[in-house]
């Protein structure tokens, strides 16, 4: 609309010209009115200048206009001395656009606003730098942390922070490391994660810290509670008959309570037979109590390299096969996709694999259709996930939250170590186990990576 009324009034202005120009002749050579012809020629030097200051007016908004916007000047109006419609509908125009830009930018600043407020209220310590280690951003509590009250540039932080700083500047995004700080009478233990982002063509790396130190004290204490719960339980079971039947073997061969010695019968002899085999016995269970507790402690260091699932899946059906056909076990692979891969030590994940099979197979002895299950996919976020799952018996939950403890068993003979050390490997490959059971329908054991 803005355009139609202004290149009608182009129109009409060059037509007047025209004819005012055609007058200015017409009464120069046709007539001798000098002086009329005199006022026709300055009406029409008026209406050109007229024209032309049409034309600007239009150019000048305009060049005004694209300022404002290119240096948000939204404090701008649009008004003018000439008056019609197209004009009046122009300035319109543009004060309505300069009106919306003004209420973006206002939106703008309250989100700006409302994020910082966000920011430096979080109870996690951010920091957000450059890769020389100038700081673009630290909020309230990693100003508490690291106990400084501002922060240009990492470096500043040293001396006697240099390990913290060079953790800081080599760590790539995605990556997350603990490291421990002395911070005069008191320690922290800092739980780091790094994310990467872009800002105005420039790399940023936004740091995130967090003081675990109460959690892993508290994790810590309750790790060696249990763990001396259950060696105190297990030592104590191996050692008392043991110390009984050393007793009753003394009394058998020395005699009264005079140590007048005595002939040993036939009775006696049997008996101290069978004392000395239990008290072998026992003594063999408690070796291999504290083997496999040396095993738990000696796991190897993962070989990482890049495998299909479906590869590692064949590779433990066939380890398995014997089982499952000697119990007529329904076995079921799926991997979706068939192409998924990990990055893993696929000897540890096997021996992890291995371990839940082996423990669903003795769950599920007593159906009458048993199967087991291995999955492959990927999860909301397209991250491996493997799955064994089984129609057992189930897992109590009481039970369900003491698994992954050593030496914990529900088993009359086993060692209660197989979850456990599935759980380190998986720790080892910065990935998690855990379980999801209901009685007597399912059991599902996942490993995220």
């Amino acid at each position: 609309m803005v355009y139609k009324s202004f290149s009608i009034n182009c129109i009409i202005r060059v037509l007047t010209i025209a004819a005012s120009i055609y007058l200015f002749f017409y009464l120069l050579f046709q007539t001798s009115l000098y002086a009329t012809t005199l006022i026709v020629a300055l009406i029409s030097i008026y209406q050109v200048y007229a024209l032309l200051q049409f034309v600007q007016k239009t150019n000048r908004d305009l060049t005004r206009f694209f300022n404002a916007i290119r240096y948000s000047d939204y404090s701008q109006s649009f008004t003018g001395t000439l008056r019609g419609s197209a004009f009046e509908e122009l300035n319109t125009a543009f004060n309505e656009v300069i009106k919306e830009f003004q209420h973006a930018r206002m939106e703008k600043e309250e989100h700006f606003r409302y994020l910082q407020t966000v920011v430096q209220h979080v109870g996690i310590g951010l920091i957000a730098f450059k890769q020389d280690g100038e700081v673009e951003l630290i909020n309230n509590a990693a100003r508490r942390l690291l106990k400084v009250s501002n922060l240009r540039n990492l470096y500043d932080l040293e001396p006697g922070r240099t390990e913290l700083v060079n953790k800081l500047l080599n760590l790539k995004p995605g990556e997350k490391t603990l490291i421990k700080l002395q911070d005069n009478e008191n320690i922290l233990q800092l739980s780091i994660y790094a994310a990467g982002f872009t800002l105005h063509q420039q790399g940023l790396t936004l740091i995130s810290l967090q003081n675990i130190q109460s959690e892993l004290e508290e994790k810590e204490m309750e790790a060696w509670q249990n763990l001396i719960r259950v060696l105190t339980h297990e030592i104590m079971n191996s050692v008392a008959p043991i110390s009984s039947l050393a007793s009753t073997v003394n009394q058998l061969l020395t005699g009264d309570s005079n140590n007048e010695n005595r002939d040993l019968g036939t009775e006696v002899i049997k008996d101290v037979s069978a004392a000395v085999k239990t008290i072998e016995k026992r003594s063999k269970g408690l070796m291999n109590f504290v083997d496999n507790y040396r095993k738990l402690t000696r796991i190897p260091k993962p070989d990482f390299e890049i495998f299909q699932v479906k590869t590692l899946f064949d590779r433990v059906k066939n380890l398995m096969k014997d089982q499952f056909e000697q119990k007529s076990i329904i076995f079921k692979m799926q991997v979706d996709p068939e192409t998924l891969e990990l990055t893993a030590d696929p000897i540890l994940i096997e021996q992890v694999l291995i371990n839940l099979c082996k423990n669903a197979v003795e769950s599920i002895f007593e159906k009458t259709n048993p199967s087991i299950a291995l999955l492959g996919k990927t999860d909301g976020r397209g991250n491996p996930v493997i799955q064994v799952i089984d129609n057992g018996e189930g897992i109590r939950a009481d039970v369900a939250d003491k698994i992954f403890i050593p030496f914990f068993t529900t088993k009359k003979e086993g060692s209660g170590i197989g979850l456990s050390l599935s759980k380190q490997i998986m720790r080892l490959h910065n990935g998690s186990i855990s379980v999801y059971s209901r009685l007597d329908e399912e059991t599902i054991f996942t490993l995220r990576f």
